[in-house]
């Protein structure tokens, strides 16, 4: 049987004449999510964003056996 989950944060464009910087904050947060995840034993199976304004949505799936 597997058990399920969900990781999600949320990025605000920010001033600044870096037009990468969502590129780079959003790559270390998902790196952390899951270096966390995977030594709990959580596989990454899928990933979604979305654009609302000036943020950005990501979410992270995860599933294990339970």
């Amino acid at each position: 049987m597997k058990k399920y989950k969900v990781e999600s944060f949320l990025l605000y464009s920010k001033l600044t004449l870096d037009t990468n910087h969502i590129l780079k904050d959003s790559t270390e947060k998902i790196q952390e999510l899951l270096d966390k995840n995977s030594k709990e034993g959580w596989t990454l199976t899928s990933t979604d964003a979305s654009k609302f304004g000036y943020a950005m949505y990501y979410y992270l799936y995860f599933e294990r056996e339970v």
